[in-house]
């Protein structure tokens, strides 16, 4: 009698782990599923940015006194009555930025829809978010080159541009990146363990 409660009481722990590791796969899942959603609305949110912007730098080319509210209050009248070469130039930066980031949420959205919970570690993922790393450093560069062209619009004009802080988009970029590498990593070990079996 007594080996059979202290059998059942293992069996019930050992039931509860499998319904615990049940619940968190499909808790997993929806996760996956939520951030999917979401970042298919920033990816959206991102592009229709992108076209705004550059409606408003046409419209801006063709009617100068546009430019006084551009996208978001950007007040770039000023250095568009100064030079179009130089607000052509802040305008180019903002929409590369901006195009940019949009096609990193594209990338986050193929690795999302790539990823299968069962065999997590693929090669493409990992190509993915390499890309991803890559295109993070240069969104890192652009944003050093836009605050440079500004500092120097500042310098030599007194006109104030458009800067942006790059701190994080470097830092993004190297935390993608060693992600990546762990993802590569993993790849390796997952055609290891089936070459062994």
């Amino acid at each position: 009698m007594f080996y059979l409660l202290i059998n059942n009481k293992y069996l019930s722990t050992f039931d509860y782990s499998i319904n615990l590791i049940m619940e968190t796969d499909t808790r997993t899942k929806q996760i996956l599923k939520v951030m999917y959603v979401l970042t298919w609305i920033a990816f959206i949110g991102l592009m229709i940015e992108t076209g705004a912007i550059l409606v408003s730098y046409v419209v801006s080319c063709f009617n100068p006194g546009a430019a006084k509210n551009l996208y978001k209050n950007l007040n770039l009248q000023e250095l568009r009555a100064f030079s179009l070469g130089q607000y052509t130039m802040s305008v180019s930066f903002v929409l590369a930025i901006s195009g940019m980031k949009a096609f990193v949420l594209f990338l986050v959205i193929k690795a999302l829809s790539k990823v299968n919970l069962a065999n997590p570690f693929t090669s493409e993922v990992a190509r993915l978010l390499e890309k991803i790393s890559y295109i993070l450093l240069e969104i890192w560069i652009i944003v050093v080159l836009n605050n440079e062209h500004a500092g120097w619009l500042l310098k030599r004009t007194g006109i104030t541009s458009e800067s942006r802080s790059a701190e994080e988009f470097i830092f993004m970029a190297g935390l993608v990146f060693i992600i990546s590498q762990i993802f590569k990593r993993g790849v390796e070990m997952q055609s290891e363990n089936d070459l062994t079996v």
